[in-house]
């Protein structure tokens, strides 16, 4: 009986934590998003720019999808209507007709070196000490490597970093 009520316990922490994680998420996005607004893009256009630009030449729809966790079907509307605001463009693939490249527009480079300053976050994680940023960095790699065992995604995940252009 005890173990039963020791599992439960450790259940509801664990629950606890992903229930603080995601309050912590969600209060970063939505001062992100204010930061956001000044430059007249939302937080999910200001990843896909920032994914676009890291991917490169090489950028897709799908990989874009991949990148974000986000449905291939919310990640086409949403390069559509990045697309009529003139942030991106899309573009047939000449290699293979199926396939569509996106690229950032003048604007969406504008737009992007605008969304990179971060200052919302960089106040936020200034709260952390050095020590406290390496413990937070090493478990989020460590939980995302379970969730990513989870779903059943074995590639490893790579650091987007934004190519020169």
């Amino acid at each position: 009986m005890a173990t039963q009520t020791q599992a439960q316990t450790l259940a509801d922490q664990d629950f606890d934590l992903l229930v603080a994680l995601l309050h912590t998420t969600n209060a970063i996005v939505r001062a992100r998003e204010r930061e956001l607004h000044r430059y007249s893009i939302t937080y999910m256009q200001a990843a896909v720019l920032f994914t676009i630009k890291a991917i490169g030449n090489e950028a897709t729809p799908a990989e874009i999808s991949r990148w974000l966790f986000r449905e291939p079907h919310s990640v086409s509307g949403l390069l559509s209507r990045m697309e009529k605001a003139g942030l991106i463009k899309k573009t047939k693939d000449l290699k293979r007709k199926n396939m569509v490249r996106v690229a950032l527009t003048k604007k969406g480079e504008q737009a992007y070196e605008q969304s990179i300053k971060r200052e919302s976050i960089h106040q936020i994680m200034a709260s952390l000490s050095k020590e406290e940023r390496e413990l937070l960095r090493s478990g989020l790699r460590v939980l995302r490597k379970k969730a990513l065992q989870e779903l059943g995604i074995n590639r490893k995940p790579r650091v987007l970093r934004p190519q020169a252009a």
